[in-house]
């Protein structure tokens, strides 16, 4: 027999001592053909990485979430009524396909809270990406030959085509957001807002010098990452949460009660959701 598999811990000291000596950890190459997935702050280094992760910083603020929950309410709620309506024209029981309502879920939250744009224009931009990742899994092979990821072959093609498509979708987001935001006629709390407001202050601060802000192309990466990050992980994240929930029915029944307690009839809000226990971290049964 081998050795013992050894649990490997991490050590919180360490970890914070590689996120802050940015000069001398490096992330591993990507995959030439990642650059039109998603860049941004998870490819940049060291003085670019730390430029762009100051000017993100405001928009993950506590406060600044707390502004978001009304947007994410309303999406869970569309879905919820969705389930109702199923419901109700069913007879008896039934089965239902909660993943692509949870994929969708998770994409309206992200075009609502991170860009304030309609959620047409949010998926058409996920099913794009969807679509790159498709092709660049085919050709990823491939890609690895030197110059083969040049060839103007078909899929290479496909792929610049679909990220100029993005790229131009974004872009207007963008714009449309700059203006409204200059007329005063946009709220600037919602993630691209608080972006472009984070870009413009910075820039103010160094007597107008452009180049400790970002670029309209570094932005649209940054909200390219948004999207592409986001939405697989928090729609995996509600699956894996309730298969749990569904498997531990006393916690279920737990977590149920403490939300009547806390909400009642009242829509959830911020501070009932810092006070639920039982749902938001371990504890021993």
């Amino acid at each position: 027999m081998g050795p013992t598999p050894r649990l490997l811990v991490l050590e919180p000291q360490l970890v914070r001592e590689v996120f802050t000596r940015i000069g001398e950890f490096h992330k591993p190459p990507h995959h030439p053909l990642f650059r039109f997935l998603a860049t941004g702050l998870v490819s940049y280094e060291d003085d670019k990485w730390a430029k762009h992760r100051k000017l993100l910083n405001p928009a993950f603020h506590l406060q600044k979430v707390k502004n978001m929950v009304p947007a994410i309410l309303s999406c869970a709620g569309e879905m919820l009524s969705k389930w109702e309506s199923t419901l109700v024209s069913e007879d008896g029981s039934f089965e239902l396909d909660v993943w692509p309502d949870l994929q969708d879920l998770a994409r309206d939250v992200i075009s609502r809270t991170a860009f304030g744009s309609s959620f047409e224009e949010g998926r058409r931009i996920f099913q794009l990406q969807k679509d790159i990742v498709s092709v660049v899994f085919q050709v990823g092979i491939l890609a690895n030959f030197p110059g083969c990821r040049f060839l103007p072959t078909k899929p290479i093609r496909r792929i610049k085509e679909m990220d100029r498509e993005i790229k131009a979708t974004l872009r207007a987001i963008i714009g449309r957001k700059e203006k409204a935001m200059e007329a005063g006629t946009a709220a600037s709390d919602d993630l691209l807002g608080i972006l472009i407001e984070s870009n413009q202050n910075e820039i103010k601060r160094h007597k107008n010098d452009e180049s400790v802000g970002m670029t309209i192309e570094e932005v649209i990466e940054e909200c390219k990452l948004f999207y592409f990050a986001g939405q697989e992980t928090t729609a995996i994240f509600l699956v894996w949460t309730m298969i749990l929930l569904s498997q531990h029915q006393d916690w279920q029944a737990r977590a149920r009660e403490e939300v009547q307690q806390v909400f009642g009839d009242e829509k959830p809000h911020m501070d009932g959701l810092n006070q639920l226990k039982t749902v938001s971290k371990p504890q021993q049964a």
